[in-house]
C-alpha cells in the first residue's frame, strides 16, 4: 500500500492537479483516496479539493514536522507538532 504523509505537496498525474494532502480514506476494498486541496487563487479566495486515488498521485514535497516536548508540569495538554 502507498502511503501519503498528510501535509505532503502533491500533483494528481492525470489532471496536473496540485494541492497539498489534508485527509485520507482508508477503505476496505483497498481503493484509498485523498483529499487535495489546493491553494487559494489570485484573488485570495478559497478553491474546491477533489479526492484521488493514491495510485494516481505523485509526491512532489513531503513537510518537515516537528515534534516539541513540553513541560507538563506548567502548561497543559501533550506534544504540539509545527512545520518548518
Amino acid at each position: 500500500m502507498n502511503v501519503i504523509d498528510l501535509g505532503s505537496t502533491v500533483r494528481d498525474k492525470i489532471t496536473g492537479f496540485k494541492g497539498i494532502v489534508t485527509s485520507r480514506a482508508v477503505h476496505m476494498n483497498g481503493c484509498d483516496r485523498y483529499w487535495v486541496q489546493p491553494p487559494v487563487d489570485k484573488t485570495g479566495k478559497t478553491v474546491d479539493g477533489a479526492w484521488f486515488d493514491v495510485v494516481t498521485l505523485e509526491t512532489l514535497k513531503v513537510p518537515k514536522i516537528i515534534i516539541e516536548e513540553q513541560n507538563l508540569t506548567k502548561k497543559p495538554g501533550g506534544f504540539p507538532s509545527r512545520q518548518k
